[in-house]
C-alpha cells in the first residue's frame, strides 16, 4: 500500500516529524509493507458488485496488526469511571480512575466502569488503522483520541484511512478518508481537541 493524502490537524505531522521522525518513518514502512493485493479475497454478494472481488476489511487490518506488532506496536486502555451528573464528571474528570471511583461515591451517586481500548500505541503516538464504518471512525476521532490525549498518554493521534479509489472497491458503508477530512475541518480549526494525521491510503 501507499500513503497518497495527508492532513495535519493540529500540527500532528509536523510535530512527528520534528520530535519523532523515525516513528513516522516507521510507519511509512509499515504502510508500503502491506500487501494490499494478497487482501483482495471477499466476494461481493450485493446487487451492485455481486461475484466481483473486493478488498476484505479484516484480512487488511490482520496485515496491518502483523506489521505493527512486529514494530512493537500495542494494544493500550485507559479505564474511568462516570456517573449521571455532570458536575462530578467536570470534577473528576483529570483524577486517577481510584479518585474518580472514591469521588462518586462520596458525593452518594453511583460510579459506572468504562474504558477505551487503542490497538496500537507507542512513544506516546496512538494509531487506528480503519476500514470499518463510518461511525466507527467518527468515535476514533472525536472520543479515543481525545480520551488518550486528555489522559496524557499520547501527544498525537493517527487514523488511516481508505481514499475513496480504494473504498470504491469494498463492501459498502466503509469509512474513506475524503469524507472525514471533510468531517474534521467542518468542525472547525480547534476540534477535536488533540492533534491528529489524518492518512489516506491507496494500493
Amino acid at each position: 500500500m501507499k500513503i497518497v493524502e495527508t492532513y495535519s490537524h493540529l500540527n500532528g505531522l509536523e510535530f512527528l516529524l520534528i520530535h519523532k521522525p523515525a516513528l513516522w518513518k516507521e510507519l511509512q514502512d509499515v504502510i508500503s509493507a502491506v500487501n494490499a493485493e494478497g487482501s483482495r479475497i471477499k466476494v461481493s454478494k450485493e446487487k451492485k458488485m455481486k461475484g466481483k472481488l473486493l478488498f476484505s476489511p479484516i484480512s487488511l487490518n490482520a496485515s496491518f496488526k502483523q506489521l505493527l506488532r512486529s514494530k512493537e506496536w500495542h494494544e493500550n486502555r485507559v479505564s474511568y469511571w462516570v456517573t449521571k451528573s455532570e458536575r462530578l464528571i467536570r470534577k473528576t474528570l483529570t483524577m486517577l480512575p481510584e479518585e474518580q471511583k472514591k469521588e462518586i461515591e462520596a458525593a452518594g451517586e453511583k460510579p459506572i466502569y468504562s474504558y477505551n481500548q487503542t490497538d496500537f500505541i507507542k512513544d506516546r503516538v496512538a494509531i487506528e488503522v480503519q476500514f470499518g464504518k463510518y461511525a466507527f471512525v467518527a468515535y476514533d476521532l472525536f472520543v479515543k483520541h481525545l480520551a488518550f490525549y486528555i489522559g496524557d498518554y499520547i501527544d498525537v493521534g493517527i487514523e488511516i484511512l481508505p481514499i475513496k479509489a480504494l473504498q470504491s472497491q469494498m463492501s459498502t458503508g466503509i469509512a474513506y478518508y475524503e469524507g472525514e477530512l471533510y468531517n474534521i475541518v467542518r468542525h472547525g480549526r480547534g476540534v477535536p481537541a488533540v492533534p491528529l494525521i489524518l492518512i489516506g491510503v491507496d494500493v
